[in-house]
């Protein structure tokens, strides 16, 4: 369905959830920056835990925002967001534009309305339920219910593929997924990264890792094989992992908590090398810690086969194991790295790249963008 004729289109932006800021947050930064007078639709938005500047934007919750323990529950509440995102009224929005790693796809479009998904991945705890029910160390009991809930969440999301007229996927790892779950081909749109001035720094000997603490981000590789190295070791964030990786954590390894923008980009600068252990549907923190000229240390999978050049801006360890990073690293110390080449890389992952890929996107179909109304 083609949204061709469309003058002045009425968009509507739809994310899965704001609660937490991260990579897909950044993308939604992006897409909004594209029609800032758009309203954003989202299951559940936590002012405390976003930037300021959604604050002033057009933010339209669903009816979870009224559930009690929101915040601490949005886990346990996953069987009731498919109701939520089906209970949006977009009747009045000729183009829907989704930004979505779960539920956000979801929505029922007007008839004739044009929906452009940007897909983040098809909801990894669905149909990557073992390695993520493993990750998140969930009970076995309840592990059996959660699986008979995911049978049926898995034929809603087959199902509300078909509301998609056109997919973009942010890497090609991402691209087969949709090809393989939902019988869809996807454009490839890499997400958007901040590309701050570029002042080349000497390396310290320090190795960098960080974002979310979170299972699946393996950051207990990084944690286990620089102490086992008696390499320095530090890590950038918070989250609920992270008492869990303190435990395991010698002597070299530190913690830094939350670190502002700032921070963030003069350890990246600074550090010898980015550890990358997880596998991500694309991961933008090593093409941050390239856009600083520092080469990356990433697991062969997923979104870093993208963005890593081997040899030219890092290095890869081909199985997921503490050995094998402890080889990686080892290794690594004796690579020699231009930091203008791999800042040079890190450039073609811009913002303004991603904008205007999208704008043409939206072009084709026949979306006319505010600028070209």
């Amino acid at each position: 369905m083609a949204a061709a004729g469309v003058s002045s289109a009425r968009i509507a932006i739809i994310h899965d959830y704001l609660n937490q800021y991260g990579g897909a947050e950044r993308v939604l930064e992006a897409l909004h920056a594209l029609v800032p007078a758009a309203p954003v639709f989202t299951s559940i938005y936590d002012r405390r835990a976003m930037p300021a500047a959604f604050g002033s934007w057009d933010i339209r919750t669903s009816w979870m925002q009224r559930l009690p323990g929101w915040r601490r529950l949005f886990r346990a509440y996953f069987p009731l967001y498919p109701a939520a995102f089906e209970s949006f009224d977009l009747a009045d929005y000729d183009v829907i534009i989704s930004s979505s790693s779960a539920f956000a796809k979801g929505v029922i479009p007007a008839p004739g309305a044009f929906h452009l998904c940007y897909c983040h991945t098809p909801m990894r705890f669905a149909w990557r339920t073992a390695d993520y029910v493993a990750r998140e160390r969930i009970p076995t009991v309840v592990r059996a219910i959660i699986a008979m809930m995911l049978t049926r969440l898995r034929t809603w999301d087959v199902v509300t593929a078909q509301r998609v007229d056109e997919f973009v996927a942010n890497s090609r790892v991402v691209a087969e997924r949709i090809r393989r779950y939902y019988r869809r081909e996807a454009r490839i749109i890499a997400p958007p990264v901040d590309l701050p001035p570029f002042t080349p720094r000497d390396p310290e000997p320090f190795y960098l890792a960080g974002g979310r603490l979170v299972p699946y981000k393996r950051l207990d590789l990084a944690v286990r094989a620089c102490s086992r190295l008696g390499v320095p070791l530090r890590i950038f964030g918070d989250g609920r992992d992270r008492a869990a990786l303190a435990a395991l954590a010698g002597p070299t390894v530190s913690f830094l908590g939350r670190v502002s923008e700032a921070g963030r980009r003069d350890l990246m600068a600074r550090c010898r090398a980015f550890l990358f252990p997880g596998e991500e549907d694309f991961g933008i923190t090593p093409v941050e810690a390239m856009a600083a000229g520092r080469p990356v240390i990433a697991y062969a999978a997923g979104g870093a086969l993208d963005t890593i050049v081997e040899g030219v801006t890092g290095r890869f360890f081909a199985t997921q194991t503490v050995e094998a990073l402890m080889a990686g690293i080892e290794r690594s110390q004796a690579d020699r790295y231009d930091p203008p080449v791999v800042r040079q890389h890190a450039e073609g992952f811009g913002a303004a790249r991603f904008a205007g890929q999208v704008r043409r996107e939206l072009l084709a179909a026949g979306v006319a963008m505010p600028e070209d109304s």
